[in-house]
């Protein structure tokens, strides 16, 4: 009797075991136990080497989890019918049952998912070593769930697409940092989003329009040329002939001082368009991601971009790149976003051109950005019109109302958070 109640309480110590060990090596964290591995932690290459081979791992728990809980249930029947005769058996039962759930199942588990990473270490050798002496029979075991699948016409390969990847992906960075305070995680969940945007968010959603964009007629006396140049916040200017979008090419501040340096004679018999670079076009539909890599191959930094017909649309800098990335840096003032103001009543006036991706990275908006790049844009959109100054709409837990408009262009909105989420609708304020 003695002995078979040592049997029993060492068999549900190793299912206790076999159970923690599932929960914390299936939770482990990959790249951290790759970190450890590449800092030379020997149980890490252990546990990755395992999680190689989940297939192998799980049936080996498996097997040895139900292995010992049977065992020690037939023990615990054989010993309670002893005890009470037929009527054991629902004795039994019910002790094995409550005994297994509590020391065997949830007592283990709960421990690993709180000490993932160190059970998993713990573990680890342990499982290896059980791995390699129950290969024999997990490999028959695999091969029958393989043909069982193959009847079935399912799939046994794990489906991992790069779509998918990258859900998983944001889907940690939303996990680990979303319930964060802190000003420097919020910074680097939006570098993070931004990095995995780049290869969906195209030109025409970053470019600088060409409304906006500072050019030069080329057509002007050097001298005017070289006082636009040092006027200019700008260090590439483009060159235009004839008419605005008519780029002829780009000029370099830094090349355009070295010549005048090294020019003698009048100012105005310096040829500046043979200083300028030639002109890059790229289409509006390249992504950042595509554009990024072209700009290190071409090295690069100034780049003109067209729409389909080839008209000029505006402009995008490797810095327009950089700063999709690390988002605008700011100054003095709260607010980094060019061109939008806070309000005391929580509200904010923002120009038409600001982008919607820049007031949802710094402001942990979720405007959608698909069908129109800027909140101008947005509105119009939305509301199917051009609408007029002091019209309202709501839509996406927001309030837009038109406060400025420039011929049809709408110049200033103010925006609203909704708290509640209001439902879309439209006010006029004629009617």
């Amino acid at each position: 009797m003695t002995a078979a109640l040592i049997a029993i309480f060492f068999l549900i110590l190793l299912s206790g075991l076999f159970s923690g060990s599932e929960t914390a090596l299936t939770a482990a964290s990959r790249p951290f136990m790759h970190e450890l591995e590449r800092d030379g932690n020997p149980r890490a290459s252990v546990v990755n080497r395992l999680l190689r081979s989940r297939e192998r791992l799980i049936g080996t728990i498996l097997l040895g989890n139900n292995l010992v809980n049977i065992l020690a249930s037939s023990i615990a029947t054989s010993l309670f019918i002893t005890w009470f005769g037929d009527t054991g058996v629902v004795y039994a039962t019910l002790a094995m049952t409550v005994i297994v759930l509590i020391f065997a199942e949830i007592l283990p588990k709960t421990y690993a998912l709180t000490h993932t990473h160190a059970v998993a270490l713990a573990v680890a050798p342990i499982m290896s070593a059980l791995t390699w002496l129950f290969n024999p029979i997990t490999f028959v075991i695999q091969a029958v769930v393989q043909l069982v699948l193959r009847i079935f016409r399912q799939g046994s390969m794990r489906e991992t697409t790069a779509a998918t990847a990258l859900s998983e992906l944001r889907g940690a960075i939303e996990l680990h940092t979303a319930d964060s305070p802190d000003e420097t995680v919020r910074h680097e969940r939006a570098m993070l989003r931004s990095i995995l945007d780049l290869g969906d968010v195209e030109l025409s959603d970053i470019l600088v329009h060409r409304s906006n964009l500072a050019s030069i007629d080329a057509d002007l006396s050097t001298s005017e040329i070289v006082e636009q140049v040092l006027s200019s916040p700008y260090t590439r200017i483009p060159l235009w002939r004839e008419r605005k979008d008519n780029i002829v090419g780009v000029l370099h501040a830094k090349a355009l001082l070295r010549a005048v340096q090294a020019h003698t004679g009048s100012l105005d018999s310096l040829d500046v368009r043979a200083i300028a670079a030639d002109p890059w076009f790229v289409p509006d539909t390249t992504t950042l991601l595509d554009q990024l890599q072209a700009f290190r191959q071409r090295r690069e930094h100034f780049s003109l971009v067209v729409d389909e017909y080839g008209s000029l649309q505006g402009i995008v800098t490797l810095e327009d790149i950089l700063e999709e990335i690390v988002g605008d840096i700011a100054d003095e003032h709260d607010i980094a976003v060019a061109g939008v103001r806070a309000q005391g009543d929580g509200s904010y006036l923002v120009n038409g051109e600001v982008t919607i991706r820049d007031l949802n990275r710094e402001f942990e908006w979720d405007l959608p950005d698909e069908e129109a790049a800027t909140i101008a844009g947005l509105v119009i959109m939305e509301s199917r019109t051009i609408p007029q100054v002091g019209q309202s709409f709501r839509f996406h837990g927001f309030t837009f109302e038109v406060v400025k408009r420039v011929r049809n262009r709408v110049s200033q909105l103010k925006v609203v958070p909704d708290p509640d989420g209001a439902s879309e609708q439209w006010h006029d304020p004629e009617i």
